[in-house]
């Protein structure tokens, strides 16, 4: 078991500047759970507090049941992976991996298993001779995971460990850390503002917003059922649309809840459809189209509307010229109904 909890956590800085405030959350055993949100939203201090490298103004965080408030860091049994791989530059792959073990007296024989074993896991075999600067940084990302990973430990924590990575090798280390969390089964927690990455890659998502959780569920749930304004905007590429209820009030045919204060929907529910046809319950709206972008499959269109600008999505169609008139028309299903405190509003 690795389940962790936190009660009622604050974290506060200088007695002025509270970055947590009476924060509730539990993190599954063996789940892959991203801590994501802009930058300053508390989530790297949240994996320090974990890590024992913070400790809390105020609550308590347990660790299989356990109360560690006072337990040390490395009483802890976690391994962290920092965003700059920390690697000893005078030292080869080997002699990396092979530290915490050596000050952990692990008797050699066993050292010597646990590395070859990781090493061919995680592609690292025939680098075990070079030092760090002989490495790409996607294999010096492989030896920062490999020397958490030979600890054994019930908990891995990863503060932003893929943002020095190029785009290419960021896509390739995701899915290798997919992999690497089924093989292991223990619980990741993964810190990052990266949106594609938290969606990609976690079991549970929990979205921070200064300091407080905005939403804490699967991938599918937090970007189909957004609980908030902010998560609705925070989640999603291009961002939701998003217009308040007397602005598109002349262009509805769809029958809303009275507290309906503001309609989002996303930019791939946005459906060209022939001028002039206004489909029943439904957001049905003209406009010129402003700006396009090509992204491969798909084309990413900014339209000027008579209540704001819209981006919707086209998928392998006829590109549309700028200045061209489109009819959009949004299904009253593909809409996400918010009420006047941007909470999500439930049917």
């Amino acid at each position: 078991m690795s389940e962790i909890v936190l009660k009622d956590v604050t974290k506060t800085y200088d007695k002025r500047n509270t970055v947590i405030q009476n924060l509730d959350l539990r993190i599954e055993d063996g789940s892959f759970t991203v801590l994501v949100g802009p930058s300053g939203c508390g989530k790297s201090t949240i994996l320090r507090m974990i890590a024992g490298l913070e400790p809390l103004t105020a609550g308590e965080m347990l660790i299989d049941g356990k109360v560690v408030n006072e337990v040390k860091p490395g009483d802890r049994d976690i391994a962290m992976v920092f965003q700059n791989y920390a690697l000893y530059p005078t030292m080869t792959v080997k002699g990396n991996i092979e530290f915490g073990l050596i000050n952990n007296k692990i008797p050699k024989k066993e050292r010597e298993h646990r590395i070859t074993e990781i090493c061919e896991t995680v592609g690292l075999a025939e680098y075990l001779d070079r030092k760090p600067a002989q490495l790409s940084g996607g294999q010096r990302q492989r030896v920062a995971l490999a020397r958490a990973m030979v600890k054994n430990p019930k908990v891995f924590l990863m503060d932003e460990p893929l943002s020095n990575l190029d785009a290419k090798l960021r896509g390739q280390m995701r899915s290798e850390l997919i992999d690497l969390h089924r093989k292991l089964s223990a619980t990741f927690v993964y810190v990052t503002h990266d949106q594609t990455e938290a969606m990609s890659m976690a079991t549970n998502v929990v979205l921070l917003d200064r300091g407080v959780i905005q939403q804490a569920d699967t991938p599918f749930e937090v970007y189909q059922k957004p609980a908030n304004v902010f998560t609705a905007q925070f989640i999603g590429s291009p961002t939701m649309n998003l217009f308040c209820r007397k602005e598109v009030a002349p262009y509805l045919t769809a029958q809303l809840p009275e507290k309906v204060h503001k309609i989002g929907f996303r930019p791939s529910r946005a459906l060209p459809v022939a001028d002039g046809e206004q489909p029943q319950n439904s957001l049905t709206v003209s406009g010129k189209v402003l700006t396009r972008e090509l992204m491969g499959s798909e084309i990413i269109y900014r339209l000027l509307s008579p209540f704001g600008i819209i981006t919707f999505k086209t998928f392998n169609e006829e590109e549309l010229a700028p200045d061209s008139s489109v009819t959009l028309s949004i299904d009253r299903h593909s809409m996400h109904l918010f009420d006047s405190d941007g909470q999500r509003v439930e049917e």
